[in-house]
C-alpha cells in the first residue's frame, strides 16, 4: 500500500500543488512559535521539551489516527496516507523558485535571476557572476529535492512498514522545518535565548537525515554516472561544513560531471556566513572548502539535474514495487 500512497500523492501533487502561501504552512509555522514561546525558558531541558512537542507529538498523533482508521478500512488508511503525504512530500513546493531562476537564465535576464536566488534563500545575490548563481541553484535544488522527497519517503516507507503509517513523513518534515524555523528566527531576532533549541534542532535533524542522506547519494550514483560519483563521494564529501549535505552534493557533482562547492553567498543581512557556520548557526547556506573537480556550471546542467532528480523518483519507486510485490507474495 505504501506505493500506491507515494504514487497517487505524486500524482495529486502534481496536478493541483501546493501554494508557498498555503494555509498549512503557515498553520506550522503558528504551532511551532506558540509552542516556542509557551514551553522554552532556555535552559536545555526546555529546549528537549519543545523539540519533543513541536516535532515528535505531531508524528504521535498522525500515526494513531492511521492505527486507528486501518482498524476499521483499508482504503481510508490508505487516503489518509495520500492526504499528509500530498502536504509533506513533493516537488512542487520548491520547483517554482528553480523554474522561475532557470526561465531568467534563459532569457539572459541574469539580474532578475539573482533576484529570484535572494528571494528563496535570504542571500545577498547581487554581485554573484552568472556561474556562481547558477552553482548555488545547482545545489539548493538537489537539497530541497532531498527534504521534500527523498528524505520524507525514506521515513515514510521506515515507518509505515511498522504500521506507523506516514508517522515518519511528518517527523522528518517536522524536524527539517524546525530547525529552519530556529535558526531563521534567531538570525532575524538574535535572540540568544533561542542558541540551546536551535543548536538541538539542527543536531537532531542532522541525526534523523544521516541514513536518508546516503540513500539519496546512492540513488544519484546508481542513476548518473556510477563511478564519478562514488569516486567524489568518497574524496569530497568532507569539503562541506555539513557531513549530510556534503554526501549529497559530492555524489550528485560526480554523477553529473559537474563542479560544485565552494564559498557560500554572503547571507543577506550581512553577517560573516563562514564564522556563523562554524558555530552551528544553521543558516541555509551551503559552505563548502573547496570545489569538486568537473565542468563548470552552465545552463545545461538545470536540465541535466532535473534528469537525474526524476530518474532517482522512478529508481526508489520501482524498488517500492518490488517490495511490495514481494510482501503481497510472501
Amino acid at each position: 500500500m505504501s506505493f500506491f500512497a507515494v504514487l497517487f500523492a505524486l500524482l495529486a501533487e502534481q496536478l493541483k500543488p501546493l501554494s508557498s502561501l498555503n494555509p498549512i504552512h503557515q498553520a506550522l509555522t503558528s504551532w511551532v512559535r506558540w509552542v516556542g514561546r509557551n514551553f522554552d525558558a532556555g535552559a536545555d531541558v526546555h529546549a528537549r521539551v519543545v523539540w519533543a512537542v513541536t516535532v515528535l507529538a505531531p508524528a504521535v498523533l498522525v500515526g494513531l489516527l492511521y492505527v486507528v482508521i486501518d482498524r476499521y478500512s483499508t482504503i481510508l488508511a490508505l487516503l489518509w496516507d495520500v492526504a499528509v503525504l500530498y502536504l509533506t512530500l513533493g516537488f512542487r513546493q520548491f520547483s517554482h523558485n528553480f523554474t522561475a531562476i532557470r526561465d531568467a537564465l534563459e532569457q539572459g535576464r541574469e539580474d532578475r535571476a539573482r533576484e529570484q536566488l535572494a528571494h528563496w534563500q535570504h542571500l545577498d545575490a547581487s554581485d554573484l557572476p552568472r556561474t556562481e548563481v547558477l552553482r548555488h541553484v545547482l545545489e539548493y535544488s538537489l537539497l530541497a529535492a532531498h527534504r521534500h522527497v527523498f528524505g520524507v519517503f525514506f521515513w515514510f516507507v521506515a515507518l509505515s512498514t511498522v504500521g506507523l503509517g506516514p508517522a515518519g513523513a511528518v517527523l522528518y518534515r517536522m524536524a527539517e522545518f524546525a530547525s529552519r524555523y530556529w535558526s531563521y528566527k534567531s538570525q532575524v531576532t538574535g535572540a540568544a535565548t533561542h542558541d540551546r533549541l536551535m543548536n538541538l534542532s539542527l543536531k537532531l535533524f542532522s541525526l534523523l537525515d544521516h541514513v536518508p542522506s546516503r540513500m539519496t547519494a546512492f540513488g544519484f550514483a546508481v542513476v548518473g554516472n556510477f563511478e564519478d560519483a562514488v569516486d567524489a563521494w568518497r574524496r569530497h564529501a568532507v569539503l562541506w561544513v555539513r557531513p549530510n549535505e556534503g554526501t549529497i552534493l559530492s555524489a550528485a557533482s560526480g554523477a553529473l560531471g559537474v563542479r560544485l562547492g565552494g564559498q557560500a553567498a554572503p547571507s543577506a543581512d550581512g553577517r560573516d556566513v563562514s564564522r556563523t557556520l562554524s558555530q552551528g548557526d544553521g543558516s541555509d547556506v551551503i559552505d563548502a572548502e573547496g570545489s569538486t573537480t568537473g565542468a563548470p556550471p552552465e545552463l545545461a546542467h538545470l536540465r541535466s539535474v532535473v534528469g537525474l532528480i526524476w530518474r532517482s523518483v522512478v529508481l526508489w519507486m520501482l524498488l517500492l514495487a518490488l517490495l511490495s510485490l514481494a510482501n503481497l507474495i510472501g
